[in-house]
């Protein structure tokens, strides 16, 4: 038997990284994933391909939309939609195939298959042939992620009621795609399907889209993605989705009670996702569990089990791959001795759609909660230079600053690359910057970062300059 100091259990970014961490550490490592591709949820059906398609998608956007304004001629502009997959799959490929060479560079051991608790020390591997192997670990880390979530009432056939697995992968572009849930996944996937060519109807329960969010971004994002042509129904709880056989039929009250009846050829069901433990055999160890299906951890990720820790998606805490990351990195520093923290404030939040969305620390409506002062400070994108070079005008910065001590609290923006600049906004909140303190740092020009720089000048008390 094949014995280990630490075992993980799932490859996504959670699971890769805690392995390789382990094996940088010196602990003698194995990993088990139930697919023939290692990766998990992010890189195989979930942030590379949908990223790919939403790259694929603004080009194409833009060669229909923006290039004869740049004078760059548009006349036999066409979709190659099965092209555009393979691509997609081109890029999952490469980048799973990364993780391949990872584990080997590491000496980590990949066993292909599904693991399963026999004991708190030992793990049975479920191989796709149907044989058992046995393997003893000292250490265990859970990282099997999560899977898409549903209503009750909703039967995903994966078929004309999909989830974001099937909308990465469609023979077609949708004539009308109906998506359920205004969250990250239903927008960046709406937004694909639009720029495609797609009618597209996004159905949210609650009053506003990303509801979790600032709500200056979720009003902002609302009015850009409008202007491209979604369609927005908030404030709607759906009752029914049926497949009609050619089509999908959702039925719905909006806020005033009354039903409202859409129609399309699919059916997106994106509202939200909910921890994968399926056959893990937690009971058999007696690990616990929230009603919610996650795994109860310490603030060490350490399970009821002394020597079982659990990461990621099947956790509390934002589903989010660099969060399973920073957890995994954590969790074997842990284990390796060391003290290790995790500040979840600082932990970021993206919408890849375009413009882009992006947030850090607290929102506003957070701070008027806790009853904290603050100040706020905001600058449009449409003031920028590099945002008029580039035409991408849409969107805001605003920045967030303790009315006293004029610490950054929060940082929220969307506009042209917002998904790389809010890294300046965690640096500068890591450690414990001013407002002033951003201000005052020479910013390159002309540069979408500039924004921050402005919204920071505004906070300190109306300050910026090209508002």
């Amino acid at each position: 038997m094949n014995k280990y100091d630490v075992t993980v259990i799932g490859s996504g970014p959670g699971g890769y990284v805690a392995a390789i961490r382990c094996a940088q550490l010196g602990l003698k490592t194995a990993i088990i994933e139930k697919y023939s591709t290692l990766g998990g949820t992010c890189l195989n059906v979930g942030c590379i391909p949908s990223k790919a398609l939403l790259d694929s998608s603004h080009h194409y956007h833009d060669a229909l939309t923006h290039f004869e304004k740049h004078g760059i001629g548009v006349d036999n502009v066409s979709l190659n939609f099965e092209q555009m997959i393979t691509r997609k799959a081109e890029v999952v490929s490469q980048t799973c195939s990364g993780i391949d060479f990872l584990m080997d560079k590491n000496k980590i051991d990949v066993y292909e298959g599904r693991g399963e608790f026999f004991d708190t020390t030992h793990i049975n591997i479920h191989k796709n042939d149907g044989s058992v192997e046995k393997i003893e670990s000292a250490k265990t880390i859970i990282a099997t992620g999560s899977k898409p979530g549903s209503l009750p009432f909703i039967n995903i056939d994966k078929e004309r009621v999909i989830t974001s697995t099937e909308a990465l992968k469609l023979k077609e572009v949708p004539k009308h795609l109906i998506v359920i849930g205004g969250g990250v996944i239903g927008l960046e996937l709406g937004q694909v399907y639009k720029r495609l060519g797609a009618e597209v109807s996004v159905i949210e329960y609650m009053p506003k889209i990303v509801p979790g969010m600032d709500a200056m971004l979720s009003k902002e994002l609302q009015k850009s993605l409008k202007k491209q042509g979604l369609k927005f129904f908030v404030s709607h709880k759906v009752t029914s989705v049926t497949n009609t056989g050619d089509g999908v039929k959702v039925t719905a009250d909006n806020k005033k009670g009354e039903e409202v009846v859409f129609e399309g050829d699919y059916s997106l069901i994106s509202v939200g996702r909910i921890p994968f433990t399926t056959g893990l055999g937690l009971n058999n160890i007696g690990i616990k569990t929230t009603q919610r299906g996650q795994i109860e951890t310490n603030d060490h990720l350490q399970t009821n089990i002394e020597n079982i820790y659990a990461i990621g998606d099947v956790v509390k805490g934002a589903m989010l791959a660099h969060k399973a990351e920073e957890e995994g990195t954590m969790v074997a520093e842990l284990i390796a001795g060391e003290k290790p923290h995790i500040n979840y404030n600082l932990i970021p939040g993206v919408v890849y759609t375009w413009p882009e969305v992006a947030a850090v620390g607290k929102t506003e409506e957070q701070l008027k909660e806790e009853g904290i002062a603050y100040k706020a400070g905001s600058f449009n994108m449409r003031a920028l230079g590099r945002a008029r070079a580039s035409m991408d005008t849409d969107g805001v910065i605003k920045v967030l600053a303790d009315a006293t001590t004029d610490e950054i609290l929060g940082v929220h923006m969307i506009g042209a690359r917002a998904a790389d600049m809010i890294a300046e906004a965690v640096v500068a909140m890591e450690f414990r910057a001013s407002a002033e303190d951003v201000a005052r740092m020479s910013h390159a020009h002309p540069t979408y970062t500039e924004a921050i720089r402005e919204a920071c000048l505004a906070a300190t008390g109306d300050r910026a300059i090209h508002a």
